[in-house]
């Protein structure tokens, strides 16, 4: 089995030296032993294992939910209906952020249409004003 040194695992996961010792940090990614000199040794499947990590990050995913995936994902017992069920809970969440958005697009649009976009805005701004407003 081959060994991987620190630069050498980034380049091939494709992110930077800080990341892996932000996962680290954060319980994603296991130490790794280190050689006489001082080096640390990450296995092979460290690779795969960022892989999964960045991939999830870009699906939403938070760290703590990968963690979690990740816990699944090592447990060759683990029945997919759980992963899958976690997986459409973490869509109910999107879809409450995504209806989050679109009040906000709203009211965004409304400031814009309140306001002529002229003058200063020791004249007056709509769109600033507004936002003094106490709710």
């Amino acid at each position: 089995m081959e060994h991987l040194k620190t630069g050498e695992l980034a380049k091939r996961a494709g992110v930077n030296v800080e990341t892996l010792r932000f996962y680290e940090r954060k319980g994603l990614l296991p130490e790794p032993p280190r050689r006489a000199s001082g080096y640390r040794e990450y296995p092979e499947e460290s690779v795969t294992r960022i892989r999964f990590i960045k991939r999830a990050q870009e699906l939403g995913f938070s760290l703590d939910e990968i963690q979690e995936l990740l816990a699944l994902r090592v447990n060759a017992e683990t029945p997919c209906a759980g992963v899958k069920d976690f997986t459409e809970k973490k869509i109910l969440d999107v879809q409450r952020k995504i209806a989050d958005l679109k009040i906000i697009e709203r009211a965004l649009k409304k400031l814009t249409a309140a306001c002529p976009g002229q003058g200063s805005v020791s004249d007056g701004c709509p769109i600033l004003e507004n936002l003094d407003i106490e709710f």
